[in-house]
């Protein structure tokens, strides 16, 4: 186990259980504080303005619906980024799949660091990812699927 107590300063640190750790207002404080470029992308005419870090539900969200098929689930990962209509609106204005993932890609890098992905540097890893699969090379399977072929148990049912 790691031993993190001298990575803070005692001065801080407080005086046990009677100081309680106040991340409202820490994260209050935060804001404005050094707040990273935030990239923008015009998409069907529409100009979309990324967060500046990836929000909690776009990233678990990717993790769920990475072999979901159910568009309801596709709606809630972009909802907190596009909004809830951008994936309908999409549809309509005729998106690909291959310029769905590419836009996806896209955000996903510039809101880690903005400007670090170009457009067609997105494009060209969708086609690399895209050409390996072809190849018969699977992506990596999820966690769950790792840890039931490690283990060779089946996964439980959740009944005692």
């Amino acid at each position: 186990m790691t031993d993190y107590s001298d990575d803070y300063d005692d001065d801080q640190a407080g005086t046990g259980a009677d100081m309680a750790a106040d991340f409202d207002a820490f994260f209050g404080e935060e804001v404005g504080k050094g707040n990273r470029e935030r990239q923008t992308l015009t998409l069907h005419g529409r100009t979309y303005t990324l967060p500046d870090s990836l929000p909690l539900m776009f990233t678990v969200g990717m993790e769920r619906v990475q072999n979901s098929e159910d568009v309801a689930d596709i709606r809630k990962v972009l909802t907190p980024i596009f909004g809830a209509a951008a994936l309908d609106e999409w549809a309509e204005q005729g998106m690909t799949d291959r310029q769905f993932s590419i836009v996806l890609i896209y955000a996903g890098a510039n809101m880690r660091s903005a400007g670090s992905l170009s457009m067609q540097g997105a494009a060209d890893l969708y086609d690399r990812q895209a050409a390996a699969k072809a190849a018969g090379k699977a992506p990596a399977p999820n966690r769950a699927a790792r840890r039931k072929k490690k283990t060779g148990k089946r996964g439980s049912s959740g009944k005692r």
